[in-house]
């Protein structure tokens, strides 16, 4: 069984440097388990690694899209498990999780594309009674999901038709024989942390790179983003912006925290002492790469 390494954790925890000292200790290639950082162009707000922080070391599945294209956890699954088959010593690095485990572990997203034209058939229907169509046609998978999350209803109900979600494989068995470390710092280190980088980001010319996409007519509903487009189209003063981002970001990073303890088999290590996590993830991994 291939063997993955993977580097998670929120922003502001020390995923680059504590993961270029590794790869290059070990000669791993990195492939970019962000959700965000695909888009060229959308560099400061997805605090993008630079060419200098790589030292070297090559990257994958960065700038490979243009922000108007689009890009989902399936497509994520098929580039990285190609490039991990690819590449002697893989090792992710992110903090999208679903991403990460859509990748490493056996999930399934095969079956047809989102059909528009087929879902408008249901567009007077109530969720109520669209639930009650699911129940008819995959009452399996009507179980998983709430009747009010309309889009995903619409999806299971596509699905039926095909083959059913409730069909498909979405299950916790590893297909790589993987280490996972989730990085870690205490809340208050981390949120003060958070903030800065956001003020930090602010600083480089994070505002500019907004004002950019909003020339072009591109709005994106990603976080930092979406907060300072409501400012440059006079919905927020700047104050409020570069606040909510800061208390949104920590709130996704507490989600993190939760979704990887309780999703994923992985191995939690304290960035306090950055010196001693990389001797912590370090005797694991000559372990992991001699067996």
């Amino acid at each position: 069984m291939k063997k993955v390494v993977a580097i998670i954790g929120p922003t502001a925890v020390g995923k680059t440097k504590l993961s270029i000292d590794i790869a290059l200790r070990y000669n791993n290639e990195i492939i970019s388990g962000d959700s965000v950082q695909v888009y060229k162009g959308l560099d400061i707000g997805s605090a993008k690694i630079t060419k200098e922080e790589m030292r070297g070391v090559k990257h994958h599945l960065i700038d490979i899209l243009e922000p108007t294209e689009t890009y989902d956890v399936s497509l994520f699954q098929k580039n990285a498990r190609e490039l991990i088959n690819q590449v002697k010593y893989p090792m992710i690095v992110g903090g999208t999780g679903l991403y990460i485990k859509a990748a490493l572990d056996n999930y399934d997203f095969s079956g047809e594309k989102r059909d528009f034209d087929s879902e408008d058939q249901y567009s007077q229907l109530s969720n109520e009674e669209l639930y009650e169509i699911l129940l008819k046609k995959d009452p399996n998978s009507s179980l998983k999901i709430h009747p009010n999350n309309r889009r995903r209803v619409l999806r299971a109900i596509a699905l039926a038709d095909n083959k059913k979600r409730s069909d498909r494989i979405l299950k916790d068995e590893p297909i790589y024989n993987y280490k996972l470390f989730y990085l870690t710092l205490p809340r208050p280190i981390l949120y003060d942390r958070i903030n800065k980088r956001v003020d930090l980001m602010i600083t480089e010319g994070f505002i500019d790179e907004v004002k950019a996409l909003k020339e072009r007519n591109i709005y994106l509903n990603i976080l930092g983003y979406r907060e300072l487009f409501l400012y440059l189209d006079g919905k927020s003063s700047l104050t409020e912006a570069i606040e909510e981002i800061k208390k949104k970001t920590r709130r996704f990073a507490k989600r993190q925290e939760t979704w990887f303890k309780n999703q994923m088999n992985s191995l939690m290590i304290d960035m306090q002492n950055p010196d001693k996590a990389f001797s912590d993830v370090t005797t694991i991994l000559d372990r992991f790469w001699e067996e």
